[in-house]
């Protein structure tokens, strides 16, 4: 549907052609004319199996999320970074684990050269000039006055999503003369899209109306999935209790959550029980600093709304009836070592690897109270790391922020809905980036 979705795939193929290609150059470079046989295969099966970890390397680097796919400005610097740690992953591939009985020396650093310059000229020079839609995809909009104009905006001002809004109808002041203008603009225009707030008291009006329309080329969206789609959130404005009938019928997906609570034993035990080798050192140096407690621990709200208590390496002191974060502190939270004994949280089953992150229960009594439908996100088991906290930019740390809170909701809702094993995965290596760049919170 969207242009953003077709170019992400259509990168994708290219940066593999692209790595395969330099495989070939690379073989003809240094077996002129052509390899035999049986060096052929041996680069060929090595090599395949590299090119599926750099391609991971590259996703966690984000070379296919929407900020990276139009951005030329930064992308050689990324490049740049993500082949510098593709080096260190090829020379233990091949150094380290001799499975394959090939070494390459020159021809590795052939490789990695020309693959740079291919991927940068394939990127910044080729993939511009590249449209899956030649021109944007009309559409019109029909949704409550004060959400047309941001949306608005967002679409025809970003050639990205490869879809502008031709007009835009206030769907709190539908009547018989608008919806005549409403079809008669679908008919002369030729628009593809009809986004629809079906949220809203007065979309019941609208399906009548447009109904054969559904015979024609002409798809009518709803607004809470086109923004879904688009910018992975539910809008909260959009929502009623029928979309929660509708979308969230079951808190509970049995074989989701066994292999889920699994992953979260197995990875919690294991980087648990290593991370007993760091706790030595962080005790050490909160001893030397202000000669604190080594642990924090804090209430939250869990699954259900169910107390629970977490625990962190402390990085904050009171001075003076205030609260401050100490020298030590800002390290761990740097590096975000101050959540590692959360880890037996996960083991203990209060907390998983990836969900909603849990809010303390004052901020929880009062955005219940505010934010419509805000206890939703307790219904599945608070995260160590969720979608609202890889993608939100201004994400509440704790401290009260209304407006801000509503959007983190709109993610989390994204993520009840849309929950599953794959997008955990993803969430997964977008927090390893997240912490390899030192961003987020």
């Amino acid at each position: 549907m969207i242009f953003g979705r077709n170019k992400t795939v259509l990168l994708f193929i290219g940066d593999i052609f692209f790595l395969y290609i330099t495989l070939l150059l690379m073989l003809l470079w240094s077996y002129f004319p052509f390899p035999e046989e049986r060096v052929f295969f041996e680069h060929l099966t090595a090599f395949s199996l590299l090119i599926a970890l750099w391609v991971l390397v590259f996703f966690i680097a984000g070379f296919y999320e929407k900020t990276t796919l139009f951005s030329r400005r930064n992308f050689t610097s990324l490049l740049l970074k993500a082949q510098s740690v593709n080096i260190v992953i090829a020379v233990f591939f091949f150094y380290f684990i001799p499975f394959f009985g090939i070494t390459p020396k020159t021809n590795l650093f052939f490789y990695l050269i020309v693959s740079f310059l291919l991927l940068a000229f394939w990127r910044l020079y080729i993939t511009p000039f590249i449209q899956v839609n030649k021109k944007p995809l009309e559409a019109l909009l029909i949704a409550p006055l004060n959400e047309i104009d941001a949306l608005v905006k967002t679409i025809n001002n970003n050639p990205r999503y490869g879809i502008a809004f031709s007009a835009s109808y206030d769907i709190n002041a539908l009547n018989e003369k608008v919806l005549i203008k409403i079809r008669n603009a679908i008919e002369k225009k030729g628009i593809t899209y009809l986004v629809v707030d079906m949220g809203s008291e007065h979309s019941d009006e609208i399906p009548f109306s447009l109904y054969n329309f559904l015979f024609t080329t002409v798809h009518i969206v709803d607004m809470s999935e086109f923004c879904e789609d688009l910018f992975g959130k539910v809008p909260i404005s959009s929502l009623s209790y029928r979309w929660f009938l509708e979308h969230i019928p079951e808190t509970e997906h049995p074989l989701y959550d066994f292999f889920k609570r699994g992953m979260d034993i197995v990875i919690g035990v294991v980087l648990g029980t290593l991370s007993l080798l760091v706790y030595p050192l962080v005790y050490l140096a909160v001893v030397l600093d202000d000669g604190g407690p080594l642990f924090f621990h804090q209430v939250r709200i869990g699954k259900n709304g169910k107390k629970i208590t977490i625990s962190k390496f402390r990085s904050i002191k009171k001075e003076g009836g205030l609260l401050e974060v100490t020298r030590v502190g800002f390290f761990l939270r740097a590096t975000r070592l101050d959540e590692v004994p959360q880890l037996w949280n996960i083991v203990k089953g209060d907390l998983s690897l990836i969900g909603p992150r849990p809010e303390i229960p004052e901020l929880v009594s009062e955005y219940t109270a505010q934010i419509p439908y805000y206890n939703t996100r307790h219904l599945i088991k608070p995260g160590l790391s969720g979608w609202a906290q890889i993608f939100q930019e201004n994400h509440p740390h704790h401290i009260r922020d209304v407006e801000a809170t509503k959007e983190k909701l709109s993610y989390d809702l994204y993520y009840i809905k849309n929950r599953s094993l794959l997008l955990d995965v993803i969430i997964a290596l977008k927090t390893i980036r997240t912490l390899l760049s030192r961003k987020g919170k």
